[in-house]
């Protein structure tokens, strides 16, 4: 019991304790306030500014600028909610921030270069998790109550049962100019 009390002879285990509690607590926060740094569009524009100007483009769209007043930023779209998921895009997305630093992708030459390749693995990921940033904001069920057109209500209707996901026909939707490959979509 001493030694619990006493495991060393500088230091109680009270504070151990304490000092291992304050240090926790500033090491969470301190991720936090990483988390949230890091999903901030002057965060994401600070490299992203190169080549295809993805950030222009979105400020063009109705998702970034619409009568309902509603805004999507960059995380929103490119960064997962749920905490794991989120971890994950986060050391993908470091690979972007690695390229930067190390002139892989730090001229808007080498940008467009690599542009097609990011793209491509931005809408498989989003494919793999059936478009999970997308229904954050937009319910196939609540879509169907609007007034669509009969067109794009046959497509929501039919989503599932083809075996499709939002990104199958929205993939130029936030960035439609300079995507190699993808077409403007609706």
């Amino acid at each position: 019991m001493r030694g619990l009390l006493r495991p060393s002879a500088k230091y109680s285990v009270l504070a151990l304790v304490g000092a291992g509690l304050v240090l926790g607590v500033v090491g969470v926060l301190g991720f936090n306030a990483t988390m949230h740094a890091t999903n901030t569009e002057a965060f994401c524009t600070s490299c992203h500014e190169m080549g295809s100007n993805p950030f222009p483009q979105l400020q063009e769209t109705t998702h970034f600028s619409n009568p309902s007043g509603v805004h999507a930023s960059c995380s929103d779209c490119h960064v997962p909610k749920e905490f794991v998921p989120k971890m994950i895009r986060k050391i993908q997305a470091s690979r972007e921030v690695w390229g930067h630093f190390t002139g892989v992708i730090d001229t808007p030459e080498k940008y467009a270069a690599h542009a097609p390749a990011m793209k491509a693995r931005e809408v498989a990921r989003l494919k793999a998790n059936n478009s999970q940033e997308c229904r954050n904001c937009h319910e196939v069920e609540r879509m169907l109550e609007t007034s669509q057109t009969a067109k794009a209500r046959k497509y929501h209707l039919s989503m599932e049962s083809q075996g499709k996901t939002c990104i199958d026909c929205h993939a130029g939707i936030a960035h439609p100019r300079n995507l190699p490959g993808v077409a403007a979509s609706h």
